[in-house]
This record gives C-alpha cells, sequence and structure tokens, in this order.
C-alpha cells in the first residue's frame, strides 16, 4: 500500500461511469493530478491510485459500480481506491464500506481531490467527505480533452426539475452555472490547445444562467444570463471549428435557439434531446415539462431548418403508470418523428423517488419486451438515416484509430465513419465520401467512407 512513494511519484488509473459530464470532470481530475506529478499508468503498470467517478441513474448502474470497485481491489489490492460521483454522493457508507476504498468525494469536492489525497498520504486515515446535497453551491469548472479529439466543456451542474422516477437532483443539487465569459475563456484555452470540436456538458444545460456562480463560491448578482447568451458568445471564439449541444430539454430548447444554430458558424446539426416518454398521460405522470405536441414542434423545427439534422432521443420503457396502451401510444408517437436514434432505459425503481407512489407497476418481462420493441424501431430509423447520406460528401473530424485499423470520426451531422487516411490528419476535418453502412451484430451503425482530394487552387 503505497509505502516509500512520494506524492508526486504516484501513478493514477482512471475509471468513469455514466454521463459525457462525468467524463469531462475525469479528465480534469486526471489533468489536476498530472499538475501534482502523479502520472496517468501505462499498459501492463500496476496503479498506486484509482479514481472512480460513478454513475446512480439506476439501480443497475449502483451495481455496476459496486461490482468494479471490488474487481479493482482484487486486481490492485495495495491501490489506494478514491471513489467519487453520483453513487458517492447519494450513498457514502456504502461506498466507505468497500474494501480497499480509501477516499470517498462527494459531487462538489472534485476539484480538491489532490488535497484529500496529499493529507492521506500524510496520515493513511479513510476519508468520506460528502456534503448534504442541499448544501452543494459550488460549480466547478471543466473543460477537458476527451480520449480521442473532442473537448468536453461543462457550463452547468444540477437540476431543479425532480421528476418522479429521477435521483439526479439528489446527487448534483440545485442548478448552477459558471459565467458566460469564463465559460468562453475555457474554450479559447482549448483552442489555444488546438480543439476543433467542444461537446457542451450539464446535467441541465437549458438552465445555464438560473444560478451563476462565481470562482469564489459567491452568486453572481449582475445581470442574468441564459444558455442563448453563452452559444452567441461561443460561436465567436477562433479556432474552434465545432460544437455539440449534448442535450437539452425540450422545454428549454427555444426557437430562438434553434434558429441561430441552423445559421450559427460552428454549431452542427445535431442535437439531443430527451422525450422519455411518448404518452402525455405518462408525462404528466414523470411530472415531465412539456406534453408530446411541444415534442414534436421543437423536433419538427430542428428537421425544418436543419434537414440533415441527426436527433438523438432519450427513452424511457416501463415506466409505472405506462399501461399497454400508454405505451402503444409512445411507440406509435416515437414512429411518427423524424428522429435518428433511440437511448433506451428501462425503467429502474430508485429510493426515495416520488414514481414509487404510482400504482401501476410493469413486469420486468413485460419491459423487456417493449425494450426490444423500442430498440427495433431505433434500429430502423437510425439505417434509414444513414443510408440517406451514402453518396454523398460530408466534412469529418478525424480521430487516429488504434494501430492496424483505419481513421474514424465523425460527420458534422453525427455519422459516425471509418476511412483511410494518413495518421498525420488526426485531428483535422476533411471531406469524406460516404459509400455504404456498416452494422454491427450489438445494432450499432458506422459508414465507410474515402476521402475526397481537396482541389488545388
Amino acid at each position: 500500500m503505497i509505502s516509500n512513494a512520494t506524492f508526486g511519484t504516484l501513478k493514477a488509473m482512471y475509471h468513469t461511469f455514466g454521463c459525457k459530464l462525468n467524463f469531462a470532470e475525469t479528465s480534469t481530475v486526471a489533468r489536476m493530478m498530472a499538475e501534482e506529478g502523479i502520472c496517468r499508468v501505462s499498459a501492463g503498470e500496476k496503479p498506486d491510485i484509482i479514481v472512480v467517478n460513478t454513475c446512480s441513474v439506476t439501480e443497475l448502474a449502483d451495481k455496476k459500480c459496486r461490482q468494479t470497485i471490488r474487481s479493482f481491489h482484487r486486481r490492485y489490492p495495495d491501490a489506494a481506491i478514491i471513489v467519487t460521483g453520483c453513487y458517492a454522493q447519494l450513498k457514502p457508507a456504502d461506498v466507505a464500506g468497500l474494501e480497499g476504498v480509501e477516499i470517498v468525494a462527494g459531487n462538489d469536492k472534485k476539484g480538491e481531490l489532490t488535497n484529500f489525497l496529499r493529507q492521506w498520504v500524510a496520515d493513511r486515515r479513510r476519508q468520506c467527505n460528502v456534503e448534504a446535497t442541499a448544501d452543494l453551491r459550488t460549480f466547478t469548472p471543466s473543460c477537458s480533452r476527451g480520449d480521442r479529439t473532442r473537448y468536453f466543456l461543462k457550463v452547468q451542474d444540477g437540476c431543479d426539475y425532480w421528476c418522479t422516477y429521477c435521483t439526479i437532483p439528489a446527487a448534483r443539487g440545485r442548478s448552477r452555472s459558471g459565467t458566460v465569459e469564463s465559460i468562453v475563456a475555457q474554450a479559447r484555452e482549448a483552442a489555444a490547445c488546438g480543439a476543433k470540436e467542444i461537446v457542451i456538458t450539464g446535467v441541465n444545460i437549458g438552465d445555464f444562467g438560473k444560478r451563476t456562480m462565481l470562482a469564489d463560491g459567491t452568486l453572481h448578482r449582475g445581470e442574468k444570463e441564459t444558455f442563448f447568451d453563452l452559444i452567441r458568445r461561443l460561436d465567436q471564439v477562433d479556432g474552434i471549428e465545432r460544437y455539440r449541444i449534448s442535450s437539452i430539454e425540450p422545454n428549454l430548447l427555444t426557437d430562438e435557439i434553434i434558429e441561430f444554430c441552423a445559421g450559427s458558424r460552428a454549431f452542427m446539426p445535431h442535437f439531443h434531446i430527451p422525450l422519455q416518454s411518448g404518452s402525455d398521460e405518462v408525462l404528466r405522470l414523470m411530472h415531465r415539462h412539456y406534453d408530446t405536441s411541444l415534442f414534436r414542434h421543437k423536433i419538427e423545427r430542428v428537421k425544418e431548418l436543419m434537414p440533415h439534422a441527426f436527433i438523438g432521443v432519450d427513452l424511457i420503457v416501463g415506466a409505472r403508470g405506462e399501461t399497454d396502451d400508454e405505451f402503444n401510444r409512445s411507440r406509435d408517437f416515437v414512429e411518427s418523428l423524424p428522429i435518428t436514434r433511440l437511448h433506451i432505459f428501462p425503467y429502474s425503481e430508485r429510493p426515495g423517488t416520488k414514481a414509487l407512489d404510482i400504482a401501476h407497476c410493469v413486469p420486468q418481462e413485460v419491459k423487456h419486451r417493449r425494450v426490444n420493441e423500442m430498440l427495433h424501431v431505433s434500429e430502423r430509423k437510425m439505417q434509414q438515416f444513414a443510408s440517406s447520406f451514402t453518396g454523398t460528401v460530408r466534412p469529418v473530424l478525424l480521430e487516429r484509430g488504434k494501430p492496424g485499423h483505419p481513421m474514424s470520426g465523425f460527420t458534422d451531422n453525427y455519422l459516425r465513419v471509418s476511412v483511410e487516411a494518413p495518421a498525420n490528419l488526426d485531428n483535422t476535418i476533411v471531406n469524406a465520401k460516404l459509400l455504404s453502412v456498416i452494422t454491427t451484430e450489438m445494432g450499432d451503425s458506422h459508414m465507410l467512407a474515402e476521402l475526397v482530394p481537396t482541389p488545388v487552387s
């Protein structure tokens, strides 16, 4: 157990569960550790520290976190395990009781992990640094490169919605964000580091500006800022050629935002919009902030202004209150929409949520059957969307592939592409002709493509 090593000679491994926001925050933690001299382990090396950034969106997510932590301890019994994220925030005692866990840190404490670790190295005392969620006030900025070319820019944290099925407000606290100026400054720094594409992340990013926090943790008292203000300013940052909005609630995706993205310099024709159910009755039981009429309007407005747009949609299947009739309404509604792909989640019971007060509970086997039905809908829509671009030329941001494999990347409208290209084109936007759609046994699709030579002027 980290015997004579000094703080700056430790080696760390990182493991992240859950959303893009978690991945952004893990990258920031890794950068902070590196600034203290703590290097990431190389292949075949044993870590001194393992940082696990957890998710708690479902009971299955909790279970996977526990299993992974136990597996790490069995594999690396001498490593100190640090656990943070939503599962650590919601169930700190459970996490602290797992073998090998030396530090537990709440969601607002990720920026302090190096301090906690330094203290642990000094005294070898287990720590549990978790505040009550109601006391979460700080906004910890994050703009970090993922494993490939894209940067993830955290603009907002927390949620005030309290949907009946969800524990995220209890794990992340109230909605809060940084200032437009501070976030634009991070985008400029990313551009200076060579970033071409930034994914805008958060818990409920359309709520940006509801509570604006300054760097010292105090509330900003100046003029109220909005998500629309933010994206207009980000669009002006030199060097960033692409922005993607990771996920935005339909009631917060204003027509003004859609129209701006359609005519902007750098915002891509790509949206991720949570629906959760295509039944108005189930939406009411979920305490969602819209109905199917509003959702349809948003989708149709996007497609009207950006016909080539990729639209991903979150959907919960088998929620309490979803009778056979309500499921059929949900499926028919989804079928009728010009969307690209569904991200399908079987409903998971979460202790402490108001959904448990809803009487009708969907049996597990029925839930499983409904998930499969929706998966077929999603696969068919994805296939139709991708096939419609066969033979067309689209811009692709290339990412270096694994040794022996072709380069890959995404088109402007988020089609995954594989293309033979020289390695020096990594993190470069090129024109590629889309040749054919390849669908894996898991139902995932990508397109084979070839480079289109750039005309000599």
